[in-house]
């Protein structure tokens, strides 16, 4: 069994939201670009292949959008769903943006 199999929902979401928490807060929306290995910082390291998946999941989702680079994935937020995307970090995490 995976972790994302055995993991409560709401574990996912605080996995999802937290990702998309250091993206906004750092202002990784659209045109800038970040890449991919940055999103597992900020988790335990024994739980990089889970929150790769989770990650996975955000850009099937169209959460976040990738751009290949000739030096590795680059990522950013869907600059068209940051309403949406801030609506989630609040409803997961209680967290606003001004």
């Amino acid at each position: 069994m995976s972790f994302l199999e055995g993991m409560q929902k709401d574990d996912k979401d605080k996995i999802k939201a937290t990702i998309l928490y250091h993206l906004r807060r750092k202002k990784i929306i659209g045109g800038v670009h970040t890449p991919y290995d940055t999103l597992k910082k900020g988790f335990p390291s024994h739980k990089g292949k889970e929150v790769e998946k989770v990650a996975d999941e955000l850009i099937k989702e169209g959460l976040i959008i990738q751009k290949p680079a000739p030096y590795g994935l680059q990522v950013s937020l869907n600059k068209e769903k940051i309403k949406e995307i801030e609506e989630y970090i609040v409803k997961i995490l209680g967290l606003e943006f001004t």
